[in-house]
């Protein structure tokens, strides 16, 4: 195996040194080796993909569609994003220039923001949230400004948005998920209408990560682009609401002048997106039978959530009952402590169930664990009994 040469080491990007471990990966990883552990760490649905995308996928080779596809995706798929923009939220983009198909959202967020950050340039995070922001800032050569949404039951008020754009009256954007990763929690038309009039008279760009948009189970989904399109970027995809992880299907939909330098760096980046994925995902957006198998999935999340959420609380966890995604967020009982990392740790060898520690997800997390409940009944009451037995233990 080859070694690196020495003095290459000190010659990487300055950037990685400033970086916070994000740490999910590597404690799932560590919780995996744990013989006979329930897991209930990532974000991956437990659902196979909807037999309506798979026939599109096979259909797609086997007519030989092979070939480079544009670097914002294909019609068709972009067609079919448009219908489902419009249909779920009353969103009006156009197939041409306004939407870009990316790998995952995962990819169309550092797009979003490598188009946007330059060198010490700030982004307002509202935390708890999904680490990645914080790091492809970081990378950029971003400064991540957090503000703290534990105090608010994990809701981004209209009156704390103002008081960082305040303090940071520079700020080139605002990074907005929800339904949340980590807390479930979501907002109400009339609550992202006031956030939408704080950014109103400001030039902020708000990424809207609603990749969870078609998982919510209290009421529905409201984007922000509704109020705000002409400073939005909404992201999107097929991992979450149609199990399609492994397809690496995301989106980006934005005002025309915003996306033509979004959908250059984005197409610089990837070239265009696998032909048979797109074609699954045009039948995930574009058809009834995609819009029906979320529904079905939708309907088993709110089950588990249910029978979760009662659980825990029984069990002397504080939480609020999460209104999307699939993620429960609890406090630890006052008893054990705030040390999230050596609890889950604690928790993971020796009741042999594995969660995240909240404080993986920015300020506002410590004390916290993030439980994905994107798996079955049978594993969510099997690790209700074994963390009640550690508790009892421990």
């Amino acid at each position: 195996m080859p070694a690196t040469k020495s003095s290459l080491i000190n010659r990487l990007n300055n950037n990685f040194a400033r970086l916070k471990p994000v740490g999910i990966r590597e404690f799932d990883a560590k919780a995996s080796q744990v013989p006979g552990i329930v897991k209930l760490t990532l974000g991956e649905p437990d659902f196979n993909v909807p037999d309506a995308m798979k026939e599109a996928a096979i259909k797609s080779i086997n007519d030989n569609d092979s070939h480079y596809a544009p670097g914002v995706g294909t019609i068709a798929l972009r067609k079919a994003i448009a219908h489902f923009l419009n249909d779920r939220y009353q969103l009006d983009y156009d197939s041409n220039g306004e939407i870009a198909v990316t790998i995952g959202a995962t990819q169309g967020i550092y797009a979003a923001l490598a188009t946007l950050i330059n060198p010490g340039d700030e982004v307002l995070i509202a935390t708890p949230t999904f680490p990645l922001y914080m790091a492809i800032t970081t990378m950029l050569g971003g400064q991540v400004v957090e503000i703290d949404t534990s105090a608010d039951d994990f809701v981004l008020t209209p009156e704390k948005l103002k008081a960082a754009i305040a303090d940071q009256p520079t700020a080139k954007a605002l990074i907005l998920n929800y339904p949340s990763n980590p807390t479930g929690v979501t907002y109400t038309a009339a609550q992202i209408e006031e956030l939408a009039g704080a950014v109103k008279d400001t030039d902020l760009v708000v990424i809207a990560d609603e990749i969870y948009s078609e998982l919510v189970y209290d009421g529905g989904h409201t984007s922000i682009a509704k109020f705000i399109p002409e400073q939005t970027l909404l992201l999107n995809g097929a991992s979450k609401s149609h199990a399609m992880t492994g397809y690496r299907i995301g989106f980006i939909a934005g005002p025309k002048q915003l996306m033509g330098p979004v959908s250059a760096l984005s197409g610089m980046m990837i070239t265009s997106a696998t032909d048979s994925a797109m074609a699954a995902a045009t039948a995930a957006f574009g058809t009834d039978a995609g819009h029906q198998a979320t529904l079905t999935m939708k309907k088993a999340y709110q089950e588990r959530r249910d029978f979760l959420v009662g659980a825990l609380q029984k069990l002397g966890f504080e939480l609020a009952t999460p209104r999307g995604a699939f993620y429960v967020f609890a406090k630890i009982p006052a008893a054990f402590g705030t040390d999230d990392v050596a609890f889950a740790t604690k928790l993971a060898e020796k009741g042999k169930v594995a969660v995240i520690p909240g404080s993986y997800f920015g300020a506002g997390g410590q004390g916290f664990l993030r439980l994905s409940y994107a798996t079955s009944i049978d594993n969510l009451k099997t690790a209700v009994d074994r963390i009640a037995a550690f508790l009892k233990e421990d």
